[in-house]
């Protein structure tokens, strides 16, 4: 551990590692995670609004991503779906993977966020003329949401550790680069650890920032 070479490989890695994260590890988060919101909160509605077909799809929906590992998942888009003619580059079918898997998973937090509004705030907007879609957006969602907050915050936090599963696809972030570096160099227990420090330290920062809207969000209610 304490070879000058293996100090110096460690420093001249570290913005090697550190740059896909930057630009590959981060933005596959940051895009995955907002179109599973999106998602999220439209399957969380359907739910909530009792529709029973539309709530049957996403109840389906919601049994199949949370009962199949995420890395098949990933898997059965890159590599299964060009034997029927669909083929899509790593970055996309990673970004489409885990948006479809984290919102499934974020769309039960915001449901169960739903429901623990009570009941006579729908009806309090109701009584003074309100549409449903319009108690929804501006009482209902808004509460909601704060709820679900934390819950979500953790979410993100753990996306970011997922996205080292897209080196599976070829995508080339963190993971995928220090796997490189490792091949060529045969330190894999002082790269792995590198690789990890980074990814602490993007949690720590997601962290520090979930704690800040916390404190704002409790001030200004």
């Amino acid at each position: 551990m304490f070879d000058p070479e293996l100090w110096e490989l460690l420093a001249d890695s570290f913005g090697r590692i550190l740059l896909p994260g930057l630009t590959m590890t981060i933005p596959l988060t940051a895009i995955s995670f907002s179109l599973a919101m999106v998602i999220a909160i439209a399957v969380a509605l359907v739910q909530f609004a009792h529709i029973r077909v539309l709530r049957q799809i996403a109840r389906f929906y919601v049994w199949v991503v949370r009962g199949t590992p995420l890395l098949v998942q990933l898997f059965v888009v890159f590599y299964g779906l060009p034997n029927v003619g669909i083929l899509i580059d790593p970055f996309p079918a990673a970004v489409l993977v885990f948006s479809l898997n984290e919102g499934a998973y974020c769309s039960e937090t915001v449901r169960a966020a739903l429901e623990s509004v009570p009941p006579g705030q729908m009806e309090a907007g109701q009584c003074v003329g309100m549409s449903y879609l319009q108690v929804m957006r501006r009482i209902i969602l808004p509460q909601a949401l704060r709820i679900a907050f934390p819950s979500l915050s953790n979410s993100l936090i753990a996306m970011v550790k997922d996205t080292s599963l897209a080196a599976n696809i070829t995508v080339t972030e963190m993971f995928m680069v220090t796997q490189r570096i490792v091949a060529r160099t045969y330190e894999p227990l002082a790269l792995y650890i590198e690789v990890g420090l980074i990814y602490l330290l993007f949690c720590t920062v997601l962290t520090k920032v979930q704690r800040l809207v916390e404190k704002r969000m409790r001030v200004c209610a």
